[in-house]
């Protein structure tokens, strides 16, 4: 059968019957998604990387409560309490006016001064006891207000929410607390 073939023929037919290369582009149909898995992957080890973590406390407040709601009740008398954390101790403003030194009724000055260098919050625990004890209307009043000085520290504002919470056998006092911004 071979003899029938001409040279050019049985060259043909070689050249044809060896493999050939196929092209770059010609990978027989397949697309290789190797490189783009690389990408990705590298991309995400990079966001997961720079991921800021951030921890942070809240304080639970409850915003001032309004009057009535379409019905008027009947006048209560209201504390108001605000305690203004200042340099020199506590300020404290009870029904729209100071609070005298020392606690002992109204007055201009500074109610509770500091003990030495430090806040004084056995003293405020026991004042803001006696402002609530001191009308039957201010018994049901949860809420208070402070307020601070831009210098003063977080620490020092936990510790006056904790002193006038609960007086020292565990009564509530002002349990609702919430933040005023000075002027």
């Amino acid at each position: 059968m071979g003899e029938h073939l001409s040279a050019a023929q049985r060259s043909k037919i070689r050249r044809l019957s060896q493999p050939r290369e196929l092209a770059p582009d010609e990978e027989g149909g397949e697309l290789n998604i190797v490189p783009f898995l690389d990408i990705v992957v590298n991309i995400l080890i990079f966001v997961l990387a720079t991921v800021a973590v951030t921890f942070t406390s809240s304080i639970e407040t409850n915003p001032p409560g309004s009057g009535g709601a379409g019905v008027r009740q009947e006048e209560k008398k209201s504390l108001g309490l605000t305690i203004m954390i200042v340099n020199q101790g506590f300020s404290i403003k009870a029904q729209g006016g100071n609070v005298a030194p020392g606690c002992a009724g109204a007055g201009p000055g500074i109610a509770i001064p500091k003990a030495g260098a430090q806040y004084d919050f056995t003293r405020l625990q026991d004042c803001v006891g006696r402002l609530k004890r001191s009308a039957p209307d201010f018994e049901e009043e949860t809420q208070a207000f402070i307020a601070g000085n831009p210098d003063t520290d977080y620490q020092t504002v936990i510790s006056v929410i904790d002193a006038i919470r609960n007086d020292n056998q565990g009564n509530p006092l002002f349990p609702d607390v919430n933040f005023k911004v000075g002027k």
